[in-house]
């Protein structure tokens, strides 16, 4: 009984890994771009815009991440070992989950930093509230249409005829509402969590801020 429990685990993990690794690495993408975009260069060239719009059709991969949580429903059903459950699955899943959000949260912190440094530190929140509608729109096509970020290159006709046509209807946006919440709720607090507990000299460059949340120290 142990060691077909067991091996089913290993079967389960086995087959979590593969998309997990995946869907992690399309999260770090917007993160190492935003690195790049708005702490080692200054926008103006074709090439820095051209970033941008990749970073934008890449970001909402990290916040996808949370609509990963039907898998474990599967997995747990699947093992239904109480102890195996509390002790792998879900430490494995909020690893996962939160590692994506945080590539996400840390993305905006960025970008943020970037609006401060060029004196837009007033489109901070803007830009954010912004940001966290296009990526509920983002998720939805991910995870109910299917939609990858490279269809914008690969299917545009699709991606707009298609994805736009759903997302005017009463479910959608519901569904994308309540994404909206829940993304600004989390970014929010896991905003603040990170700020302050990054230091000043981290390799990121995420410093603390002072009273006003928008505006961050340099």
């Amino acid at each position: 009984m142990k060691e077909e429990l067991i091996a089913r685990i290993i079967q389960v993990l086995q087959i979590n890994m593969r998309w997990m690794t995946w869907n992690l690495f399309l999260a770090f993408i917007p993160l190492v771009l935003s690195v790049w975009l708005f702490r080692m260069r200054r926008g103006g060239t074709w090439l820095w815009w051209l970033g941008f719009l990749v970073f934008y059709a890449f970001l909402p991969n990290a916040p996808y991440l949370l609509t990963d949580v039907i898998h474990l429903i599967d997995d747990i059903r699947t093992i239904q070992s109480v102890w195996m459950i509390t002790l792998v699955l879900i430490p494995l899943y909020l690893l996962v989950i939160l590692g994506g959000f945080e590539a996400y949260v840390i993305s905006l912190i960025n970008w943020g930093y970037y609006l401060h440094r060029i004196g837009k530190s007033q489109w901070i929140w803007r830009v954010e509230l912004i940001t966290h509608f296009l990526c509920a729109v983002g998720v939805y096509w991910g995870r109910f249409l299917r939609f990858n970020s490279w269809d914008f290159i690969t299917q545009p006709d699709a991606l707009l005829t298609k994805g736009v046509e759903e997302i005017l209807g009463k479910q959608p946006l519901v569904i994308i509402a309540i994404t909206f919440v829940v993304l600004a709720g989390l970014y929010w607090i896991m905003k603040r969590v990170t700020l302050g507990l990054s230091k000043p000299g981290s390799r990121i460059g995420i410093k603390s801020e002072s009273t006003n949340s928008n505006t961050p120290n340099i």
